[in-house]
C-alpha cells in the first residue's frame, strides 16, 4: 500500500488538479487489523499454514469454527482487566482482538466483560460470536459456489459497470493531464 500512496503523491504533486487527485490516506484501523494464527500468535493467520487448525477459512462451517477457537493456543493466566495486561501475551491479545472485531467493540470492552476469567470461559464465548458472524458468510459462499452461472452473471454485470465508470474517469484524467482523447 505504501508504494501506491507514494505513486499517487508523485502524480498529485506534478502540478495537476489537487482536487481531482486527492492525497490517499491509508486505512489501517480496528482491533483485528492483522489477525494472527490460532496456533502461533507471532505469525499472521494464513491459508498456507501447515496446520489447518491455525486458520479460520471462509468456507468453515460453525462446528469447524468453534472447534478451532476452542483449540486455539492460549496461556494459563486469566485475562487481564486492562489492555496493557496483554503485553507479551500474543495469543491472548490475538483472541481478544478477534472477539472485539467480530463483536464490533474494543479490546478494552472485551476485557471489561471477561477480565479475571480464564480461557475456559472466554473461548466458548468467542466461538459463539465467531460462529454467529462467520458461519452465515460461509453458507452464502457455498450457495454461490453451487451456482456458477449466477457468479458469472454477477461478475459480468460488475465488469460492465466498472468499465463505464473507468471510461468516464479516464476521459476526465486525460483532459486534466492534457492527453488528446
Amino acid at each position: 500500500q505504501k508504494f501506491n500512496n507514494d505513486f499517487a503523491s508523485s502524480i498529485r504533486s506534478n502540478g495537476f488538479d489537487e482536487n481531482y487527485f486527492p492525497m490517499p490516506e491509508p486505512v489501517i484501523a480496528g482491533p483485528a487489523t492483522r489477525v494472527l494464527s490460532l496456533r502461533d500468535g507471532s505469525k499472521k493467520m494464513s491459508k498456507s499454514d501447515a496446520s489447518s487448525m491455525a486458520t479460520i477459512y471462509m468456507l468453515d462451517d460453525g462446528d469447524a469454527i468453534a472447534k478451532k477457537i476452542k483449540k486455539a493456543k492460549s496461556d494459563p493466566e486469566p485475562l487481564p482487566g486492562e489492555v496493557d495486561g496483554l503485553e507479551g501475551r500474543l495469543e491472548a491479545a490475538n483472541l481478544v482482538g478477534i472477539y472485539a472485531a467480530l463483536s464490533d467493540t474494543s479490546p478494552q470492552d472485551v476485557l471489561d466483560q471477561f477480565g479475571g476469567q480464564g480461557f475456559g470461559a472466554f473461548k466458548p464465548a468467542l466461538a459463539e460470536v465467531a460462529v454467529a458472524q462467520l458461519a452465515p458468510i460461509a453458507e452464502e459462499m457455498r450457495r454461490y459456489l453451487a451456482q456458477p452461472d449466477e457468479i458469472e452473471r454477477i461478475l459480468a454485470e460488475g465488469a460492465e459497470r466498472a468499465s463505464q465508470i473507468a471510461s468516464e474517469t479516464m476521459k476526465e484524467v486525460r483532459d486534466i493531464v492534457g492527453f488528446v482523447s
